[in-house]
């Protein structure tokens, strides 16, 4: 097995720099970064691979389900993600989820937070099959996966669950640690669903089950202020708005990754970036369920840290990801190069989403450096990059490309993609007869 790997330009954390060589030991992680001494090159320009910090990865099964004829809100499009999350067995689950990892790969994205919350099987009981599909699919592609458990207890402030979220209910902490344990070595962190679905009461004693099973820096994920009247309700219930009440009951730090945070409010929004958690923003499915924007310029010029991630699924693509959330912020301040700084809008963006996604998962990714596992998004001077200066070459990933250019990717220095396409061999025929099963009536 190979141990070095030469590129003409490396994206390292303090900028570009080449040609370089990686040397790595047997599990990827990088032991030295030297001057090349060869000719030979295995790509034109290394970046580090990007994290997809929040994925639902079931989801992929609901592309385009849901997209009526009408005016609609999340809520209905909720219904529809009950109506596939209710039905789905193990083998399913597999079957969604490969075509959905090799995606991420093609994409761009060599790690995953898997937001995991389909636990129990159709008939509610306690099971580890759903956790094990979803870690077998993650092997059978080659992406390196962090489960995050979702805690979830009701079905909104004050309100006992409904009967199709009981796939995704804990009776309390203790039947929580089972899941905990069900997730194994993949388990990242935690993941506390939402204020609508855990009572804050609940969080000290979930924080502290977190620090005993999974250790004190383990990272914690929890949607927040997603949408408009999930924070009139929260307002309502608790005479605070979500990101103060989290604040008050439990204590924000860099161990917190809030995902959303769409309706946040100015206040909330300094005391997260003072706080040092991270914004797991997902331009994508912001954009496909009318969620809105967060305003990701004035919250990264003040030093908040943002990452990305894929959510529902309706698009896996982390260059588009990318594309959407600086275009939001251009359309909404009249300004370009609203995420860029000194590398350039590209560069710049990708090294920071990179470095704070890798953080929120605990991958080990995130910056091509000594210390780091070597995943690795490589980009070649074909195509769309022809002609194209090094410094510039992520601009025009940012404006014009994605998933389908022909770049490789390497999860812990073995070769995933090549040429823009996955080594593995997904399961397509089971995720047409997925949608064949579910959506057919």
């Amino acid at each position: 097995m190979r141990n070095t790997l030469t590129f003409e330009w490396v994206l390292e954390p303090a900028g570009l720099a080449g040609p370089r060589t990686l040397h790595f030991d047997a599990a990827g992680r990088i032991e030295r970064i030297e001057p090349a001494t060869t000719l030979e090159r295995d790509g034109y320009l290394a970046l580090p691979g990007m994290a997809n910090a929040h994925s639902h990865v079931f989801q992929r099964a609901l592309r385009g389900i849901g997209e009526g004829g009408g005016h609609e809100s999340f809520w209905l499009w909720r219904r529809a993600m009950y109506r596939l999350a209710g039905v789905l067995d193990p083998d399913e689950l597999h079957a969604i989820a490969t075509v959905a990892f090799a995606e991420m790969l093609e994409g761009g994205f060599t790690a995953v937070g898997e937001f995991h919350y389909l636990h129990h099987l159709r008939d509610g009981s306690r099971s580890s099959k759903m956790a094990s599909a979803i870690a077998a699919a993650a092997g059978d592609v080659g992406i390196r996966l962090r489960l995050l458990p979702v805690y979830y207890r009701c079905g909104g402030f004050g309100r006992a669950a409904e009967p199709e979220q009981q796939r995704f209910v804990h009776t309390g902490l203790a039947d929580f640690a089972q899941t905990i344990e069900h997730c194994g070595s993949d388990c990242a962190g935690i993941a506390p669903h939402s204020l609508r679905a855990v009572p804050v009461e609940e969080l000290p004693g979930l924080i502290a089950l977190a620090d005993e099973t999974l250790g004190a820096a383990c990272p914690v994920h929890i949607h927040v202020s997603e949408q408009p009247a999930e924070v009139r309700d929260c307002v309502r219930h608790y005479a605070r708005p979500p990101v103060l009440l989290l604040d008050e009951k439990v204590g924000l730090g860099p161990r917190w990754h809030l995902i959303h945070a769409t309706h946040a409010g100015l206040t909330e929004r300094r005391l997260i970036a003072a706080r040092g958690a991270s914004v797991v923003l997902c331009p994508l499915t912001e954009g496909q369920l009318g969620d809105g924007w967060f305003p990701a310029g004035e919250f990264v010029a003040a030093d908040g840290r943002i990452a990305i991630g894929s959510d529902s699924n309706v698009r896996i693509d982390a260059c588009e990801e990318m594309r959407m959330l600086e275009f939001a912020q251009r359309a909404a301040t009249h300004q370009r190069n609203v995420l860029g700084g000194p590398l350039g809008p590209g560069l710049t963006l990708w090294r920071e989403l990179a470095r704070t996604g890798a953080q929120s998962v605990a991958s080990r990714g995130g910056e091509i450096a000594v210390g780091h596992v070597a995943d690795l998004v490589v980009l070649g001077q074909e195509g769309l990059l022809s002609g194209v200066p090094v410094r510039s070459a992520v601009d025009v990933l940012l404006l014009s490309g994605g998933r389908g250019e022909p770049f490789d990717v390497y999860v812990a220095g073995q070769l995933r993609v090549r040429r823009g396409r996955t080594l593995a061999h997904p399961d397509h025929a089971g995720l047409t007869r997925v949608l064949e099963r579910v959506w057919s009536g």
